[in-house]
């Protein structure tokens, strides 16, 4: 299961999970984008499932779990990745709408996520691995809106609790720290603050934005039985924003 399956990072995770033998059941608003996704997957011989849903919506979650079991007969994996942001407003001048909004997909999605996820894993009997996005605003305050920075601290801190809750049941739960990334939701957010490439780009060691193929990469692993002895980790996958 992928969620912010229509663009940017869930989609590369989308194609790269299929490539690699998955089944994927792709998860986000936009269905006609899914539907093209998930064709595209089928036609080259992989198996995937457009399911549209907003992650903000506990039943929808629900459903999308539901799906995956009636369709492919479990859930082995998910990767918790929807996310939005705003940037280059200070915290005294944000509306509270934008903070709602903000908390609602990152952090209220991934608990509607992960809270459907684990109760389908464990009624399954066979454990699971389970992936959610974060950000390196999740660890420093990057410069991203002050509630973003805070929904991405959650997400961290969500993401050990329940990998110290369902551990010794089969089930881990990892987060990735993600660096700046050329995906659509960092074009709309340098629209409204241009400013901010120079700096999102300077603080990474390697100087560039990684490509969501990368981001990608690493959540492969995570879900993998590479990963088999990793739980509670919030993974750098930052070009080295955060070394220093």
């Amino acid at each position: 299961m992928i969620t912010g399956a229509s663009s940017g990072i869930g989609a590369a995770a989308a194609r790269l999970f299929a490539a690699e033998g998955a089944a994927v059941v792709l998860m986000a608003r936009r269905q006609e984008r899914l539907r093209a996704l998930a064709g595209e997957i089928e036609a080259g011989g992989g198996r995937a499932l457009a399911v549209a849903g907003d992650v903000t919506v506990a039943e929808d979650a629900v459903r999308v779990v539901k799906e995956a079991v009636n369709v492919f007969g479990g859930l082995d994996a998910a990767f918790n990745n929807a996310g939005w942001a705003t940037a280059g407003t200070r915290l005294h001048e944000t509306d509270d709408e934008v903070f709602d909004r903000i908390v609602e997909v990152n952090l209220r999605g991934a608990w509607n996520c992960l809270k459907a996820q684990v109760t389908q894993m464990l009624a399954g009997g066979r454990g699971g691995a389970i992936v959610n996005t974060a950000s390196v605003a999740g660890v420093v305050a990057t410069g991203a809106a002050a509630p973003y920075v805070a929904a991405k601290h959650g997400v961290i801190g969500l993401t050990r609790a329940a990998a110290e809750e369902y551990g010794g049941r089969g089930i881990r739960v990892n987060a990735l720290v993600v660096g700046s990334t050329r995906t659509e939701l960092m074009d709309d957010v340098l629209a409204q603050a241009p400013a901010l490439e120079e700096s999102f780009v300077a603080r990474s060691a390697q100087k560039r934005m990684a490509r969501p193929e990368e981001v990608a990469q690493a959540a492969a692993w995570l879900c993998s039985g590479r990963a088999s002895f990793v739980t509670g980790a919030a993974m750098a996958v930052d070009g080295g924003w955060t070394a220093a």
